[in-house]
């Protein structure tokens, strides 16, 4: 019988493969497919919906798929849960795969939208600028930690901890001015690469025309424009605008 649907449980080397005809009925099971095999056994199955968790590197495997003519359905981990076989037998590489078959055909199943090549690298600099940043916070943290232990007790503010900072650290012991002079050179390093990012997602955003769509809204900027384009993927994969609203965590009002 043809092959109509097929489940695949990715994984980083080894991945497991189950795939249905069009009445639902067991034509293939692959337990144990290479990283390297994958592509070539995909690429040898007639055109039909492959469906896959929404996990790391699923967004490749999807475009690849895509291009053997192939339509691939991402979901979430979460929807397809339900479809797993209980016990401790039903918890392995092969019933999971089983699992993401059955589930990619429910009528009713929300997708993931799959991203194209400049969506995930707009994403992968917006990750890493929140990384960024978060390491900043965390750096002014430590070092607010470490002078309080000497009665220096520095405000919330970061241009008023960095003043703080150069009025109080004479009188800080020498080793403790070492590790505020290194602290403050990573904070410096770390807000150059931000602006940096800034810089590039700026420049993104004016030359992307879904950017410059977005951000013809109020309070809509080249940072906001670059995260929502790179987070939503295909925006026709939502009904309406109140089921992408309800997807970005937004009320619809």
């Amino acid at each position: 019988m043809t092959i109509t649907t097929v489940g695949i449980d990715l994984a980083k080397n080894v991945f497991a493969v189950h795939g249905v005809d069009q009445n639902g009925r067991t034509v293939l099971v692959k337990p144990k497919v290479s990283r390297a095999a994958l592509p070539e056994l995909i690429a040898s199955l007639p055109p039909c919906v492959i469906g896959m968790e929404a996990c790391s590197g699923a967004h490749y495997w999807a475009r690849l798929f895509r291009q053997y003519g192939h339509e691939p359905r991402l979901m979430a981990a979460k929807f397809v849960s339900p479809y797993r076989m209980a016990g401790k037998s039903g918890k392995n590489d092969a019933a999971d795969a089983q699992a993401i078959c059955e589930a990619v055909r429910r009528p009713h199943m929300r997708f993931v939208p799959v991203k194209d090549e400049s969506q995930q690298a707009m994403q992968c600099l917006h990750r890493t600028r929140q990384g960024f940043i978060e390491e900043k916070t965390a750096t002014y943290n430590r070092l607010r930690g470490l002078i309080s232990e000497f009665g220096v007790i520095a405000p919330q503010s970061a241009d008023a901890l960095r003043h703080m900072v150069s009025v109080q650290k004479s009188s800080l012991p020498l080793q403790v001015q070492q590790c505020v002079d290194d602290l403050m050179e990573h904070v410096d390093r770390i807000e150059a690469n931000i602006t940096e990012y800034d810089r590039i997602l700026s420049h993104i955003a004016k030359t992307d025309h879904r950017s410059q769509r977005l951000m013809e809204l109020k309070g809509v900027g080249p940072t906001t424009a670059c995260a929502l384009v790179a987070s939503i993927g295909n925006a026709h994969d939502f009904k309406n605008g109140r089921q992408l609203a309800a997807w970005l965590g937004l009320t619809p009002s």
